[in-house]
């Protein structure tokens, strides 16, 4: 029975790809609701299937079961399979993307309803989750790396699916472009490991790392830099994390899909699945810390001030994908995949909560024309709060665990622990003070905008079935990965009582300094974009420092040479040749008496130079 539950892995992939093929092909031919059975029905699938392969996998007793479909390249001495690796962390990743994302596909099935581009934009969602799939599930570099770059791809179509207005279509090209910074890197990663390694199969390179390679060796610090490059792009962690904030362009479900299960998780899951690289190099081990550990701090400060909805769960996005970032530089392992879990319960709830909001206001996201929805908007307003519970980490929420352990954990770090953890908590303060005012913005004090619920089953079972995550989700625990990360699982660290009594308490000082604070503060269209706060709001100003530095300059070196210079340099010998072309053939005339003039004129100019160089 569980050889044949293992079986069913193929199929996990091949689902959504086939609702993507049959969207694609009908052209949008189909009615609505078949539309809405083939994009939902067939991620849904895909999360049963995984169900199965799961319990079947754990009742194996296995370490990994591998799904072959066929040979993709073969070349001499380079074989390249296509080819499934199925494991206790692609157990994980596989059921938050199968499971988080048929919930956002069904919310998005009432979400949807009524829009222009229906089938467009369930393709898109399929082909998004088929691509994500392949990307955790695959079993060689460049299996992943297509996998890599198919969810880059579809993020740009689905960033800029509402395509008419042309700040969309900026965002969509905007998320593109700084992604393909770090895909570039990691491509470099890939190809320099096939060179030093002479195989792109991952487990086989992952060995023959630790094998060949002695601990601190430059080729592969080198290479783990550049697989970092890549993460950081894909996971919007600084210095290239301004492309996330302007994808709320997208609509609701595709922020929640791209910014809870799936796009900006990748880049967590490469350094956890390349993790032997990592562990051979402690500075590029540090540098995935510090890098989380900026992002963290830098989004929260932005998040504090933030007045568009969306853009408030953009930077807490950031945030919680700095602080998994974070803990695989500390060595946490277990402690990041379990927070990549929780949070994509928590936040898949607060995207689509948020969308909730959004659809009832007629599509007003600022959050200083919100207000007093809490009775309009009776289930929007309880799940939201859980959700805003569960990322502020308040005890008992799944957002309380895994951000627990990871400061717990960063604590010991030798020589940087104590501060690293101060900024850490620093940053976990912050993260429950914006909880707070987002929630008192939209849900309480005077009502400023009419509302109208027009949430259906299909909207509002998602979100009950999230909030129950959002609460649970803690208490799963992660024995899965227990035999694959390094640290073996959670709960292995010893701390003092007052070390964990006051990580603990640091979200709930947060809510009561936020209640302190934002209880009778008026809220203003808050138009100001001068002095700390519009830097703030700004996101610390990379996209100006950007534009000075990079972008500008490009620009105007592009206007420089629009006209082509090079042809301007080509065309002007041509002027030259037609000019003293057409001086010559003037003095064509046709008169004897002319010719005549001109000889004699030459002759008596050639016995002149004769004479003075004689």
């Amino acid at each position: 029975m569980s050889g044949f539950g293992m079986e069913l892995l193929g199929w996990v992939p091949v689902l959504p790809l086939l609702g993507f093929v049959v969207l694609f092909l009908t052209e949008g031919r189909l009615p609505d609701r078949i539309v809405a059975f083939v994009g939902a029905g067939s991620v849904g699938l895909a999360a049963v299937f995984t169900l199965l392969v799961s319990l079947a996998f754990m009742e194996s007793g296995q370490a990994a079961y591998v799904h072959t479909f066929w040979t993709w390249i073969a070349v001499g001495d380079l074989t390249v399979n296509i080819r499934l690796y199925f494991d206790g962390l692609a157990m994980v990743m596989t059921g938050v993307i199968t499971g988080v994302g048929f919930l956002i596909h069904l919310y998005a099935t009432g979400y949807m309803a009524g829009e222009t581009g229906y089938s467009r934009f369930f393709a898109y969602m399929n082909l998004f989750v088929f691509a994500m799939l392949m990307l955790v599930l695959g079993d060689n570099l460049l299996v992943l790396f297509l996998g890599w770059e198919g969810v880059g791809l579809c993020s740009y179509l689905l960033i800029g699916f509402y395509h008419e207005k042309p700040e969309n279509g900026y965002a969509a090209r905007k998320a593109f472009v700084v992604t393909r910074v770090g895909d570039t890197a990691m491509a470099l990663g890939l190809f320099l490991m096939f060179r030093e390694l002479g195989t792109i199969e991952i487990q086989s390179a992952l060995i023959l790392a630790t094998d060949t390679w002695p601990e601190g060796s430059s080729i592969n610090t080198v290479i783990a830099c550049l697989l970092l490059g890549g993460a950081m792009g894909k996971s919007a962690q600084v210095p290239l994390q301004t492309w996330l904030p302007d994808a709320m362009a997208g609509p609701t479900p595709v922020s929640a899909l791209i910014h809870a299960a799936t796009m900006v998780t990748a880049g967590v899951y490469l350094i956890a699945r390349t993790h032997d690289l990592f562990l051979l190099s402690q500075t590029a081990q540090l540098m995935v810390a510090v890098i989380g550990l900026l992002t963290l701090f830098i989004a929260a400060c932005s998040a504090m001030t933030q007045t568009d909805l969306k853009r408030i769960l953009a930077y807490s996005t950031m945030s919680q994908i700095g602080y998994m970032f974070f803990a695989l530089g500390v060595g946490a392992w277990s402690a990041a995949i379990f927070h990549l879990m929780t949070h994509a319960f928590f936040k898949a709830l607060l995207f689509l909560s948020a969308g909730s909001v959004i659809l009832a206001l007629h599509h007003e996201q600022n959050v200083y024309r919100m207000g007093g929805l809490r009775k309009a908007l009776p289930v929007p307003f309880f799940c939201m709060t859980i959700g805003s519970a569960a990322l502020a980490a308040l005890p008992l929420t799944s957002g309380f665990y895994s951000k627990d352990e990871i400061l717990l954990i960063s604590f010991d770090l030798p020589q940087y622990g104590p501060f690293f953890w101060t900024i850490a908590g620093l940053a976990a303060l912050l993260t429950s003070m914006y909880s707070l005012r987002m929630m008192m913005l939209v849900f309480f004090g005077e009502q400023r905008n009419e509302a109208h619920d027009h949430s259906s089953w299909n909207m509002t079972l998602p979100l009950v079935v999230l909030a129950m995550l959002a609460l649970g989700g803690g208490w799963f625990g992660l024995s899965a990965v227990t035999g694959v990360l390094p640290d073996g699982g959670l709960g292995n660290s010893n701390h003092g009582t007052w070390l964990v009594w006051l990580t603990a308490a640091i979200p709930i000082i947060g809510v009561l300094l936020g209640f302190v604070l934002y209880r009778n503060r008026q809220p203003t269209e808050g138009t100001e974009e001068t002095g700390l706060q519009g830097f703030l709001r700004r996101g610390w100003d990379f996209d100006r420092l950007f534009d000075a530095t990079l972008v500008n300059p490009f620009t105007r070196f592009a206007n420089l040479v629009r006209n082509e210079p090079i042809d301007q340099l080509y065309n002007l010998i041509v002027t030259i040749f037609e000019t003293l072309n057409k001086s010559i053939v003037r003095t064509q005339t046709g008169q004897l008496r002319w010719y005549a003039a001109n000889m004699g004129f030459g002759l008596a100019l050639v016995f002149l130079l004769a004479l003075v160089l004689g």
